[in-house]
């Protein structure tokens, strides 16, 4: 793995409780493991041969993810088809080579799982809390993962990996807020690849103005999943077609 400029503590210390945290924190690991929803079959059709790569990640961020607070106590009966398989659904939109920017990557979702379902590309992990690009770095190290840089910055600070080729972020904000952060980091082309919710349409009308500013082009609302995950996961699409 690329680390950033940053300086990153060793593999294992982003999962190293505190002495206070201890037993409390073994106690719930073992009970989120214990509470791990069961793998499912759409899990070895989105990851292919990179399927142990997945379940040793969702295993960990089960274990730790808590502790961390990178997840919330209610999500380990979840983890795979809400979050791992929301994310990986995506893979098949990123491009051969691609530099790809994941705003607000928290957890690693979807950045890397992305990461993991395409080695062909390289992802930029952006995230500003100091704790969660840890939990990222040691993560990416724990994995093997060669194709991911961690930087530890606000959106609209991270010129330095721009211009990217495409874009994503989950979970962050509003589309009229979100394009102006993450349009300007892409090269002329480039694409952004939002995870978005039901109320994605009405996101897109009140972001209009963003839309027009920042030259979008080519918009569209993919819902992906159908068949391998319970709830098809809607993206927002759109190329930037100049320069913003």
């Amino acid at each position: 793995m690329k680390h950033s400029e940053d300086a990153s503590p060793p593999a294992d210390a982003a999962f190293a409780p505190s002495p206070h945290e201890t037993d409390g924190g073994a106690i719930g690991a073992v009970s989120a493991l214990a509470a791990l929803e069961p793998e499912p079959a759409g899990a070895a059709v989105l990851f292919g041969d990179r399927v142990e790569i997945a379940r040793r990640f969702t295993r960990d961020l089960a274990e730790h993810g808590e502790t961390l607070g990178l997840i919330g106590p209610l999500e380990p009966p979840r983890l795979w088809t809400r979050h791992v398989l929301n994310s990986a659904v995506l893979a098949p939109l990123i491009h051969e080579g691609a530099r790809v920017g994941d705003i607000g990557s928290g957890a690693g979702l979807p950045g890397l799982v992305l990461a993991i379902a395409r080695p062909d590309a390289h992802f930029v992990l952006i995230e500003p809390m100091e704790r969660r690009c840890d939990w990222l770095r040691a993560e990416s190290d724990r994995l093997g993962l060669e194709n991911v840089t961690v930087l530890r910055a606000r959106a609209e600070e991270a010129f330095s990996v721009a211009p990217l080729d495409q874009v994503t972020a989950r979970a962050v904000s509003a589309l009229r807020t979100l394009i102006p952060l993450a349009a300007p980091l892409l090269r002329r082309g480039g694409e952004l690849i939002l995870l978005k919710g039901a109320k994605v349409h009405d996101e897109i009308d009140a972001a209009r103005k963003q839309i027009a500013k920042h030259r979008l082009t080519a918009i569209e609302v993919l819902e992906l999943g159908t068949g391998v995950v319970p709830e098809a996961t809607r993206v927002f699409r759109a190329t930037v077609d100049a320069a913003s």
